[in-house]
């Protein structure tokens, strides 16, 4: 059983409140998201109305408090948000889950004035939030950010540069992590702080959008603080700690982006399987044929074992139990990777139609690509799991 220690550890409940849940925001993506997929793929834009659509639903406020503005619910209840999103535009999934790598750290670090302050227009999506740590030499090393925040008379300046920030084009809120001191020997992750901004506060930028190969829609931008002065009360957490702020953040994170992938796997499986039944080679559907029929049921089988992982991992996090850590870990790494090969698969049992943008197929590949990479990439998500491994057998490795 190591690393866990009964069955009981493997448990999943899900209730007939989840089910509904997931029900309303299917019928959501199908009446009024899956008619504009082509569009948004054409135009690199979500339609208003779609934003518009998913703030009526309160989408924005799932997993916050009902005291901060938020429609409540757990992370089970986030992990099905985003696979339904993502499960028809994964751009969609992120646009409407990244606020979260904004709230959660208020949530839990932020004092009650900034909870009460900010929390409420982004979970009710009056206001878009952004989470400005990933830089040109640091992304899943945290420690390794380079942005430098120097103390002043009335708070403090900073100056640097953040690429790849989701949300940052919509955003009016951020979460910018910066140095405040240097690393020190041997704990390079102390030293770094967190800190609010505001849209329009002067020096603060809005650079150009990459044109990344997948989430059209939602591509990020780059971020710059010229001299951007932050007061002191908008530190999140202590000074010097915002490393904890941030990697706590990504402990959940980890979950909604594990539930993108597989929102992602499940629609082209579907697209898959819909095809090798529509489709005749030979006067007979191609399902028929050995080698279509096999891949469909590794579909599956890859498809289900990535959902109990994601489920897992949500619901072991609604349990703070201590080793949702590492499964979150497990759930992201796995479900990432399914996504991608599912979404190869799809692709050759659609043969030539597979490679053409019309069928909505290979956007799915794109977009999984993707998930591999942000919030830690999957070989850091395997760094995390040995680590955590050697912890709990009280073994003192260095794998970096």
């Amino acid at each position: 059983m190591f690393p866990f220690s009964e069955v009981m550890d493997f448990k999943i409940e899900m209730t007939d409140e989840h089910e509904l849940f997931r029900k309303s925001v299917r019928e959501f993506t199908e009446s009024k998201v899956r008619p504009y997929v082509q569009k948004v793929e054409e135009t690199n834009e979500i339609p208003q109305s779609i934003i518009d659509g998913a703030r009526e639903l309160g989408l924005y406020g799932v997993g916050v408090p009902e005291k901060y503005g938020g429609q409540g619910g757990d992370m089970r209840t986030l992990a099905i948000l985003t696979e339904e999103l993502s499960r028809v535009l994964p751009s969609l999934g992120t646009m409407v889950t990244v606020n979260h790598l904004f709230l959660v750290p208020l949530m839990i670090f932020g004092t009650e004035e900034q909870k009460l302050k900010y929390i409420p227009p982004v979970a009710k999506g009056e206001k878009f939030a952004a989470h400005a740590n990933t830089e040109p030499g640091a992304g899943s090393d945290v420690a390794g950010i380079q942005t430098r925040a120097e103390k002043n008379d009335n708070g403090y300046t900073i100056n640097g540069r953040k690429i790849f920030i989701t949300n940052s084009d919509r955003a009016q809120y951020f979460i910018i992590s910066a140095r405040t001191s240097p690393p020190e020997q041997g704990k390079r992750w102390k030293g770094i702080t967190t800190f609010i901004a505001e849209k329009g506060m002067p020096g603060l930028e809005i650079g150009e959008k990459f044109k990344v190969i997948g989430l059209r829609g939602e591509q990020p931008n780059e971020v710059i603080f010229n001299n951007l002065k932050v007061p002191e009360e908008n530190i999140v957490g202590k000074v010097g700690e915002g490393f904890k702020v941030i990697v706590t953040t990504y402990d959940y994170s980890r979950i909604i982006i594990a539930a993108q992938a597989l929102g992602i796997a499940q629609g082209v499986f579907e697209l898959a399987f819909n095809y090798s039944v529509e489709r005749k080679a030979f006067e007979k559907p191609i399902i028929g044929f050995e080698g279509v029929a096999f891949r469909i049921s590794d579909m599956l089988i890859k498809l289900e074992t990535a959902r109990l992982l994601v489920y897992w991992a949500a619901y072991l996090a609604d349990m703070q139990k201590p080793l949702f850590l590492m499964a979150s870990s497990m759930a992201k790494t796995y479900a990432t990777e399914v996504a991608e090969e599912l979404s190869d698969m799809a692709i050759k049992i659609h043969g030539g139609a597979g490679v053409d943008s019309a069928t909505g197929v290979e956007r799915y590949l794109r977009d999984s690509v993707i998930t591999t990479i942000y919030e830690g990439t999957n070989d850091i998500q395997k760094l995390t799991i040995a680590k955590t491994l050697l912890k709990l057998a009280s073994r003192s490795v260095d794998i970096g």
